[in-house]
């Protein structure tokens, strides 16, 4: 196996079609990855797969390219269905499909909660070639829409396949594999495998190859990774003055509750640093508002949770800090994924306080090595103490103060969106002096 060590093909040579090797090259993508190298010969002799590879590997064209080549060569309605955990997974994979399909006229149709199920209705009855969707609007509509059927399906797909087996989609999947043909292609793809996805892959795939890029649970060599070891009652300092020491960099920190991002966002914003909330309280359209203000660098900070974990395709991360470390092991190898992608360097540092040890060591034994300290000096780091306190203060006043004024109103999230917004339109104008000393 040493020849797959290193890939050496191309498109062409994968034995894609002219037009797919074309849409290849207008997207810059000038040689397959390694999952795309080692899956596509096997999916284009129409086998089951299993793909394990780390994110930002293009493990999305691994299973879009096949597809779209077999249905270049039976063209019809409702040919594929791809399943995600996260609305903004599931748009951006839809977003692949028509880049890579542009040449021969694919249509996609994007099935997830937080969007009109008129619009989404609408476009149905186009009947597009593929389906992406997260699985409860899959169902919803499978259940509602008339007309609206996946009984002629030719592939099913499902990504981030770990995470789709939660309790949370569990029966919402035996629904959908109900309501689609026996006699398909399935593609499972994800960067960490579970028993869950070895039982799914006895119950849904038929004598699948299995694809391993990667090791069991890995991260890229380009991806240098640190740990801070802190008093949980200096955490915010640490963050501020590791933000700080990173300025003009775009980082994504992950907190544990959508309560935290909102809050760090606006401790930040009060020390005159960009950050922008984005978490599963939100409405789909704040959500995906938000993610293009990181996206086009309006904002540099995005403060997440773990819904932005999975598969979000953001080039230009430079770090990814985590400030609470996750209680399941495996989120660090998504979390950390969403920087060094495609060959580009990156960096992770874990603010490690005294409870979370425990959770800290289980990574260490996850990815199977002891991470090096980041170095910041104590002394240092709580000259900012007072003014981060003083931060601290301001945003929990304007939190209780949003909270008196909004009893009555639909709980998600959408007052603090509203602040987000002022602060982006106020981003224009020329910053105060206070907010440069800070």
């Amino acid at each position: 196996m040493e020849e797959s060590e290193e890939v050496v093909k191309s498109f062409k040579d994968l034995g894609l079609s002219e037009q797919l090797v074309e849409a290849c090259e207008n997207l810059g993508w000038a040689s397959p990855s390694k999952i795309q190298a080692e899956a596509i010969p096997y999916a284009l002799e129409g086998k089951d797969l299993i793909g394990l590879a780390q994110t930002g590997s293009g493990k999305t064209g691994a299973f879009a390219l096949p597809i779209l080549h077999a249905l270049l060569e039976d063209p019809q309605p409702f040919f594929a269905c791809v399943l995600s955990p996260t609305r903004e997974l599931a748009i951006q994979i839809a977003e692949q499909f028509e880049a890579l399909g542009s040449v021969i006229g694919v249509k996609c149709a994007v099935l997830v909660g937080g969007i009109d199920m008129m619009d989404q209705q609408i476009k149905l009855g186009k009947r597009p070639h593929i389906v992406v969707g997260t699985p409860g609007r899959l169902v919803d509509h499978l259940t509602n829409t008339k007309g609206f059927s996946l009984q002629k399906l030719k592939y099913l797909v499902l990504d981030e396949a770990d995470r789709l087996l939660n309790e949370d989609f569990e029966k919402t999947l035996d629904e959908i594999l109900n309501a689609i043909p026996r006699d398909r292609k399935t593609y499972l793809f994800s960067a960490t495998m579970t028993k869950k996805v070895r039982k799914l892959q006895r119950a849904c795939l038929r004598n699948p190859v299995k694809i391993e890029a990667a090791s069991k649970y890995s991260t890229v060599d380009t991806l240098k990774q640190q740990y801070c070891f802190i008093p949980a009652k200096y955490k915010d300092c640490y963050l501020v003055f590791i933000l700080t020491e990173m300025s003009g960099s775009t980082s994504m920190v992950f907190t544990r509750t959508c309560e935290a991002t909102r809050f760090l966002a606006l401790v930040l914003r009060n020390l005159g640093l960009g950050a922008i909330p984005i978490n599963g309280q939100m409405t789909q359209s704040k959500r995906l508002g938000a993610l293009n203000k990181f996206k086009s660098g309006e904002c540099k900070i995005l403060i997440c949770t773990d819904v932005a974990s999975r598969g979000l395709d953001i080039p230009s991360v430079d770090t990814v800090i985590n400030y609470d470390i996750p209680s399941n092991s495996k989120d660090y190898i998504h979390r950390v994924g969403r920087t060094a992608r495609a060959g580009r360097s990156g960096v992770a540092i874990s603010l490690v306080n005294q409870y979370e040890v425990e959770w800290y060591i289980q990574i260490e034994k996850l990815i199977g090595k002891k991470l090096p300290k980041h170095h910041a000096e104590e002394e240092e780091v709580l000259l900012l103490q007072e003014h981060v306190n003083e931060a601290k203060r301001m945003s929990s006043k304007t939190i209780k103060e949003k909270e008196i004024g909004s009893k009555k109103r639909r709980k998600g999230g959408d007052d603090d969106d509203d602040d987000v917004n002022r602060y982006l339109s106020k981003k224009k104008a020329k910053p105060s002096k206070k907010s440069k000393n800070h």
